[in-house]
């Protein structure tokens, strides 16, 4: 279970050694939640929430880890236990492989999923917006010619390549983009990706999806004895969690499908969202909104992957294993981790 906490005033403590939500209500009397610490996996802490040492100890003991998410839903900061089972092994070879082949592969073999994605998203739109096949069927083949320069780069590393890389990837998602618009109710379209803020409340609902699949990453690879911080394709600034952001790529199609769900479905409206300085945010009913289908799409849909039925958030943490292991391998033709991800029955 993930505990998502975004409403003002909530409160997080201990009570008979079980997690205890206390919210205070209309009429100034307070509601009760216990919950069972074994069940809960991970919380997450909006902006206004609060928690009492004794329940970040409960946490700790259990290992869940505690996430602080900005209003956008980005990850701030995270409490969890400090034993993460990690090897100084894995991250040197973390390390050794953004200098040499390894890196350039597992780059292309990430951009070449997330575009697999995307023009499969767009192909599925075909079938029920006939109208608009020709305009679909040419931003397919634009995103397709896209992936195929990404699998056609060839180099010595990746550092070398960066720039092709992210080119190709960036004008993939404009066009990927523009077409979800295109094809969404005329009141939600939108001008393109904007973040921090968005400048519309489409955006507002992608960017907190991405905030919260951020923090999930994050925690797949430390869980794998990865670095976070320690990327391939991504800068290594201070403080920037490059390999997150590498890694996240094939799996942003599922915040997509979400988000883009809800508004097809129009299960969103104004209300969902606040004005703010220069965009929108989403505000404790869209957020609500959001994480009730973003969890249920992660943990409990089931989906086919590697011959085994699994749940999205098993398939993250598989795949952060999966890439441990493909760098522990001395070899630098060792086979890549399959990260494809059947899109069909997504």
């Amino acid at each position: 279970m993930q505990l998502h906490l975004n409403t003002y005033g909530t409160y997080l403590h201990v009570k008979d050694a079980m997690f205890d939500v206390r919210k205070k209500q209309d009429d100034g009397s307070w509601s009760s939640m216990p919950l069972a610490a074994h069940k809960v996996r991970s919380v997450w802490m909006g902006r206004g929430t609060a928690l009492s040492s004794d329940a970040v100890r409960l946490a700790l003991q259990h290992n869940v880890d505690i996430v602080f998410l900005e209003n956008d839903g980005k990850p701030l900061g995270r409490v969890w236990h400090s034993k993460l089972g990690s090897t100084t092994l894995i991250r040197k070879r973390q390390s050794e492989a953004a200098l040499d082949e390894r890196g350039l592969r597992l780059v292309q073999e990430w951009l070449c999923t997330k575009l697999d994605n995307q023009a499969g998203f767009v192909r599925d739109l075909k079938k029920h917006r006939p109208q608009h096949s020709d305009f679909l069927t040419d931003k397919v083949a634009r995103i397709e010619q896209l992936r195929a320069q990404i699998a056609r780069a060839a180099g010595a590393n990746v550092s070398e390549l960066t720039p092709s890389l992210q080119g190709w990837e960036g004008t993939a998602g404009r066009l990927y983009f523009e077409t979800l618009s295109y094809v969404l109710p005329q009141a939600w379209q939108f001008g393109g990706r904007s973040s921090r803020p968005a400048l519309d409340p489409f955006n507002a609902f992608l960017n907190y999806a991405y905030g919260v699949l951020y923090a999930r990453v994050e925690k797949a690879l430390m869980l794998a004895g990865l670095d976070p911080y320690s990327g391939f394709m991504h800068r290594d600034d201070y403080n920037h969690k490059s390999l997150v952001y590498d890694f996240i790529e094939p799996y942003r199609f599922w915040a997509d499908k979400t988000v883009f769900a809800l508004f097809s479905a129009k299960k969103v409206n104004q209300g969902h969202t606040d004005a703010i300085t220069g965009g929108f945010s989403l505000n404790a009913e869209g957020k609500k909104l959001l994480m009730e289908a973003f969890n249920e799409h992660l943990e409990s849909d089931v989906i086919r992957h590697r011959g085994r039925n699994r749940t999205r958030a098993s398939i993250l943490l598989l795949d952060a294993h999966r890439l441990a292991q493909f760098l522990l391998n001395d070899s630098t033709d060792g086979d890549l981790p399959e990260l494809d991800i059947d899109i069909r029955e997504m």
